[in-house]
């Protein structure tokens, strides 16, 4: 499995963006998915999962209620819609996948075995 991510981008408090995650290869219905986030100086944090079939969702406290994930999988797409930005979400955007089969939604880096190259997401005060 193969992804790249897209959409992120400069905008200013308050704002909205949508990240989008596109994948190839094979099977990816069977991954789960998520995004995390690296801010400048700190360690890559998890933000948001979904399971195979997008009935299943895990949120960071930090952006429940203003995020949300969700996934195509007839386009083998995630996306990630970000609204009421805030500067501290400042931060690289990665989405990841693990599986395939995983029953649970991982919350750990170390738990997903592909990444995507990251989109840059800039939220100005």
């Amino acid at each position: 499995v193969q992804l790249q991510a897209s959409g992120g981008g400069l905008v200013q408090a308050g704002g909205s963006l949508r990240l989008s995650c596109a994948a190839s290869g094979r099977g990816f219905s069977d991954y789960v998915a998520g995004w995390f986030r690296r801010a400048p100086g700190k360690e890559r944090e998890f933000v948001a999962g979904i399971g195979w079939s997008g009935g299943r969702t895990v949120y960071a406290d930090s952006v429940k209620d203003r995020f949300s994930i969700s996934r195509d999988n007839a386009k083998n797409e995630v996306y990630l819609q970000m609204t009421n930005l805030k500067p501290a979400d400042t931060a690289v955007y990665y989405c990841a996948a693990d599986g395939p089969y995983t029953i649970r939604i991982p919350t750990t880096p170390g738990a997903y075995d592909y990444w995507g190259q990251g989109t840059q997401v800039t939220v100005s005060s």
